[in-house]
């Protein structure tokens, strides 16, 4: 029984080395396979075609700081980069209308991941507007219909926020940071600091790291792979083809409404967001656009 006893023991031995084993093995594995893409690093960056001075050691710590900690959040970046092969081709043509660079659509990636979030202060949609901000900026806000959360609207809302920072403090780069930091609070520390370059200036935690982090979802999702995100095309999220009914009265039951178009009550919020009640109560005769998708859904 002893000898038995014995054996027993050397095998649980044996079997718990093998595991322990191929556990180091296999972890060392996928740290080599992503040894140079969780830690590449370009030679150069810039936001808008304003260069990042990466000579400068602050500087080139806080974007790799922020390259590092993206590049490894490996669920929530991957998520990311599949949203944006729906939500870009709908921004990108908003920004090119107003002249906006391209790079602002990396703006809403931070703000939001590309969802419509609600943060704790009270900001909602994919560019997180407060909502005495979205209403000066044109968007409507009430309990029925809040279009901080209708993608197309609050981007061109965005833009002209942006536009009009940029006017302020002539750098998209600056436009960007008063985004989080707000054009007040960043123009009163250019006062204090006398300095006008947003890489020159000590600023809250927040709005530091906050065009970093613009900089480094650009390079990931510009580049995944070098990341190690290797991603197959049909593996992103698709755009939904979607036919558009304009409405000017009242829609006193939208599941009703829905069913009728040959969606359900939850198709028809999926795709428009910005209907907040059961209803839409529309005194007024305003035209809404309201999208049906007519396939993958």
């Amino acid at each position: 029984m002893k000898t038995l006893h014995k054996l027993a023991l050397v095998f649980s031995l044996v079997i718990i080395s093998g595991i322990f084993v191929y556990g180091i093995s296999k972890e060392e594995g996928d740290v080599s396979a992503r040894k140079g893409t969780a830690q590449y690093f370009p030679e150069s960056v810039d936001f808008a075609g304003e260069k990042t001075p990466l000579q400068i050691s602050d500087v080139k710590e806080r974007f790799e700081r922020e390259l590092l900690v993206n590049a490894n959040l490996d669920a929530t970046t991957l998520l990311i980069i599949k949203r944006a092969n729906r939500a870009f081709p709908v921004i990108e043509p908003i920004l090119k209308q107003y002249n906006v660079p391209d790079d602002f659509k990396y703006l809403a990636v931070i703000e939001s991941g590309l969802v419509n979030a609600v943060s704790p202060a009270g900001a909602r949609g994919v560019w997180q507007f407060m909502p005495q901000t979205a209403k000066e900026r044109g968007m409507e806000v009430n309990d029925i219909v809040d279009e901080r959360y209708h993608l197309e609207k609050s981007t061109e809302a965005a833009c002209k926020y942006l536009i009009d920072a940029k006017n302020k403090f002539g750098s998209w780069t600056l436009a960007a940071a008063s985004y989080n930091g707000g054009v007040s609070g960043v123009n009163k520390q250019i006062e204090i600091q006398k300095v006008k370059d947003y890489y020159d200036l000590l600023l809250n935690d927040e709005t530091s790291r906050y065009v970093f982090r613009i900089l480094a979802l650009k390079e990931i999702m510009k580049s995944p792979q070098l990341y190690g995100f290797n991603i197959a095309q049909q593996d992103l999220y698709a755009s939904i083809p979607t036919r558009k009914i304009e409405v000017d009265s009242t829609i006193n039951d939208l599941a009703s409404f829905a069913l009728g178009q040959g969606i359900n009550y939850k198709i028809l919020k999926i795709h428009n967001p910005w209907l907040r009640d059961r209803k839409l109560l529309n005194t007024a005769k305003k035209k809404y656009i309201i999208e049906i998708p007519t396939t993958g859904y």
